[in-house]
């Protein structure tokens, strides 16, 4: 039966069923106009999703998902057994998510009163088991997931953070609230990122690296404390950078992890001493936008003195 409240989204079809004397009947189906049960999709039946959910085409959900209202979901996306996809959750094309991950789980932040917000996802991603993603503190605010990335078991990716297209995040990653990965960027396995640091493009963090400053593009960081250990010179290759452009970006660094002067005396060696080209003043802007203020420099060498 089917009551008036229902039928604000459902119309009724009718499917072809024979009845106890073998006589053929139309029993009345509900259906949801928005396509949120669609033919080309393949929905365990062990799986709950919730009737106002919208669903893409071709999407494969496995036994026991769990898949809230206010979730939109895009084309080809595979969702396998035990993930959970709360409201707010935005998730492109073509996306992978492995068992016991939970996308756009409940901010744990104090500071959120419970407003509708959101995790927007794009496309080609695969997210790997047990990984948290937590949504926006802030009301129709969003956490940020790009496209083309690898995100590996046990990651946790706090409120608010942004994280940029061909980005691998290793296992057990921790990344705090208001975080921005650039494009790129490789984080191994155990790196912790505390709240509110910026990384710049193309950098690889290793292995335990405990990130609690902005990390400037283009760079190699290591250790407890945090140490500058080189360009990524590797990743640049692999994306085109010149090897003119990559020694350029080198003789940055050098200046401004090398020379034990301070921040400001650095950039004013850079403008001077390194050829003008885009990744040099990538990495300029990059300084000047985060108030001088890097990871693995001494406080005392970040002021203009």
């Amino acid at each position: 039966m089917v009551n008036s409240r229902t039928m604000q989204w459902c119309t009724l079809r009718r499917w072809p069923h024979r009845d106890l004397t073998g006589t053929q009947v139309n029993l009345p189906v509900m259906y949801n106009p928005s396509n949120t049960f669609r033919t080309m999709n393949k929905i365990s039946k062990l799986a709950y999703v919730d009737p106002m959910a919208k669903l893409g085409d071709n999407i494969t959900i496995e036994p026991f998902v769990f898949i809230e209202g206010n979730v939109e979901i895009g084309d080809n996306c595979h969702i396998r057994p035990n993930a959970v996809i709360r409201s707010g959750a935005r998730i492109g094309k073509n996306n992978i998510i492995h068992e016991g991950a939970i996308i756009s789980a409940n901010p744990q932040d104090f500071r959120w009163k419970g407003d509708d917000s959101f995790v927007i996802i794009g496309d080609n991603n695969t997210i790997r088991e047990h990984v948290i993603i937590n949504r926006s503190i802030h009301p129709d605010g969003a956490t940020r997931i790009g496209s083309n990335s690898f995100i590996m078991a046990q990651t946790h990716i706090g409120h608010d953070s942004q994280i940029g297209d061909y980005c691998v995040l290793g296992n057990a990653v921790k990344i705090a609230g208001d975080v921005k990965i650039a494009d790129y960027s490789i984080l191994s396995s155990n790196a912790l990122v505390h709240e509110g640091c910026d990384v710049g493009e193309m950098c690889l963090i290793k292995g335990g690296c405990r990130v609690n400053s902005h990390v400037p593009p283009f760079v190699i960081m290591a250790h407890n404390p945090i140490e500058y250990k080189g360009i990524n010179s590797y990743v640049l290759r692999k994306c085109g950078k010149s090897e003119k452009t990559i020694d350029d970006i080198a003789s940055a660094y050098r200046h401004l992890y090398g020379s034990a002067t301070s921040v400001f005396n650095a950039m004013r060696r850079i403008k001077v001493d390194v050829d003008d080209s885009q990744e040099k003043q990538q990495i300029l802007k990059f300084i000047e936008d985060h108030d001088l203020t890097l990871a693995a420099i001494p406080k005392d060498l970040t002021s203009e003195d």
